[in-house]
């Protein structure tokens, strides 16, 4: 079996890594709100930019900030038409320090303190172009207080300390309204401010099992409504407006069993016009008929998933983002007076000269009943029958997977494996009793989903379940090494980036700004406090001498997420008990891998592992 489908893959050419995991040649444009300037990142000596030229001349653009390092992947054009800002971190450590890049004069300062601080971007709009609020944890690491940065002068002045919030409340006039605070039994409280005394006050309390599901978005331009995603009293998350005053409600969009996933905002009045579930494919609701006509219209025109960004002021030329599953991403702008939809660029053009695979959504029933999505891609050119297969298991674990191109997904089946991926309970979008279903299931029945997709996939003769790998970043790695701990009769063999080995070091180690949520994280994955002995349990640190697939590990040194103990101590208990292991430690890297060098070398070593262990197809160093 292993022969025949290697033989009939070989018609398909390899797609290089580099083309697959090498920088793209263009992503990430914007138009400015001015309409003159379209901007997107690409590279520049090798390392991604940000570059910036007239919107009607995408050749004519030019680098405006040369990075050497990481490089740069975060930007946005201000309201003042004169300035563009974005964000860098030093070698993956997530102290995220905001620049401000003049566009006339192409002069860059630097507008956050240099080390040792998070800066995020809480409010920007076209009502206070020459103005923005800057969260700093610089006073309290854990917490991020509240600073005005005026553009014109560059003067950074704090203007609201925090309180205990988690998240602040800012409104279009770029006023703070309250705040939203994580409880000790991780329900949430949200608070708003009387304009009157000043004060925050609770005005709505969420229980523990509505809180991953329930959230504000923002609050209507004149400030009297609010808007809400909410489970509170139903199963999934729906769109809600909520008068400040009284308290009416009024909901504008739901789902029995899908979470609303998206809202598209009118950008002059902030009304809600579109809202998006994600189900197997992308769902769009309208709430504004002539919108949606418009963007139903685009979605005809167009082969994947269709988003859209509307940053000119004028609202009258969109970006609009085409992402198939067995293509590269598609960028486009539309133009809505003329309906004309004009192409920009292609994520990465070389794709178009290969043969890439299409993501199937699949659904099966775990051993307690429980009904489980997910995706499988199959290679192509090879028949649907007893294939070598990889599980691919998501980060987060609070996210999931969706349809679209994935270059792992395309590497995967392209090396001749049915690549499998699974939205296990506790990954979002599937309502709040689908979430809740994976609070402290560590291991446990989060693990036994993927154990059940597996048998799911064989008993319908698509792989041949002697040869399952599994591989995952993040929460994907700690799903990989639970599987060589925990199941090793199940998989060949595992491969593991950034994930953590010891639940306990995990949890004792979280960045200090995620402390005010530690709470959510104990609800999730257990509490060292009081349940010490199950956290141990559920760690494949604790099951180390259960292991007896091989391994290979790989970390980024300055992870601020998972830190470098949680591979270095698997790493040498795996040396300890002499288990078959491979270790690959990136020093200038965080929680993930940025560098196109980095990618490849770590891409080049799995693919070795994995054909050496599966059988699958490697490309010649």
């Amino acid at each position: 079996m292993m022969r025949s489908a290697i033989v009939a893959s070989d018609a398909v050419p390899l797609i290089p890594r580099e083309v697959l995991f090498g920088n793209p040649e263009r992503v990430s444009p914007a138009l400015s709100p001015d309409g003159t300037r379209l901007g997107f990142v690409a590279p520049e000596e090798g390392v991604l930019n940000v570059w910036v030229g007239p919107a009607t001349d995408r050749a004519a653009a030019q680098p405006v900030t040369h990075d050497r390092g990481r490089g740069i992947r975060t930007f946005a054009f201000c309201h003042d038409d004169r300035t563009l800002v974005y964000l860098q971190d030093t070698d993956g450590n997530e102290d995220w320090r905001l620049y401000a890049l003049n566009l006339d004069s192409g002069e860059s300062r630097l507008v956050t303190p240099g080390t040792g601080v998070h800066a995020m971007i809480l409010g920007h709009n076209r009502w206070h172009p020459h103005t923005m609020l800057v969260g700093l944890n610089a006073d309290d690491p854990q917490l991020h207080d509240v600073y005005r940065f005026d553009l014109a002068t560059g003067a950074l002045d704090k203007v609201e300390a925090n309180p205990g919030y988690a998240g602040w409340l800012i409104d279009s006039e770029l006023t703070v309204r309250g705040g939203v605070a994580i409880t000790e039994d991780a329900g949430a409280v949200v608070y708003l401010r009387d304009p009157r005394t000043g004060a925050d006050a609770a005005w709505l309390e969420v229980t523990p099992e509505d809180v991953a599901t329930t959230g504000v978005l923002g609050f209507s331009r004149d400030g009297g409504s609010m808007y809400l995603l909410s489970s509170v009293g139903v199963n999934a998350a729906r769109l809600l407006q909520v008068e400040v005053a009284t308290r009416a409600e009024q909901v504008l969009a739901e789902s029995p069993w899908y979470d609303v996933a998206g809202v598209l905002w009118d950008p002059q009045t902030l009304q809600p016009q579109s809202v998006v579930f994600l189900e197997d494919r992308e769902r769009w609701l309208h709430l504004d008929p002539a919108i949606g006509a418009e963007i139903d219209g685009l979605r005809q025109r167009l082969h994947g998933e269709v988003s859209i960004s509307r940053s000119e002021r004028s609202d009258r030329r969109w970006l609009v983002t085409d992402t198939p599953s067995d293509g590269p991403v598609r960028y486009h702008v539309y133009d809505r007076d003329t309906r004309e939809l004009r192409f920009l660029f292609a994520h990465k053009p070389q794709l178009e000269s290969y043969q890439l695979a299409a993501m199937e959504p699949f659904v099966f029933t775990a051993r307690d009943g429980l009904e489980i999505h997910g995706y499988v891609t199959f290679p192509p050119g090879v028949h649907r029958a007893g294939l070598p297969a990889v599980m691919n298991v998501h980060g987060g674990p609070w996210a999931r997977n969706t349809w679209g191109y994935d270059p792992e997904v395309q590497w995967l089946a392209n090396r001749g494996y049915a690549c499998v991926q699974v939205n296990f309970r506790g990954s979002t979008g599937y309502g709040k009793a689908f979430i809740n279903a994976g609070d402290k299931q560590w291991g446990r029945s989060m693990h036994t989903d993927l154990l059940d997709a597996v048998e799911h996939v064989a008993t319908l003769g698509w792989i041949d379940r002697a040869r399952v790998g599994i591989c995952g970043g993040s929460y994907g790695g700690y799903a990989a090494l639970a599987a060589a701990a925990f199941t090793p009769d199940v998989f060949r063999c595992a491969v593991d980036l950034v994930g953590p080995s010891n639940l306990l070091t995990l949890l004792a180690s979280v960045p200090e700004y995620w402390k005010p949520q530690i709470a959510f994280m104990h609800s999730k994955v257990g509490n060292p406090d009081t349940e010490r002995e199950m956290l141990w349990d559920r760690s494949p640190l604790s099951r180390v001498d259960d292991i007896r697939i091989p391994i290979l590990v790989a970390q980024g040194k300055n992870d601020p997420r998972v830190k470098l103990a949680e591979a270095e101590q698997i790493v040498a208990a795996l040396v300890a008990k002499g288990i078959d292991h491979e270790y690959l430690l990136f020093e200038d890297e965080g929680h993930g891998l940025a560098k196109p060098e980095n990618r490849e070398r770590f891409y080049a070593a799995a693919e070795r592992f994995l054909a050496q262990h599966l059988g699958g197809r490697t490309q010649e160093p």
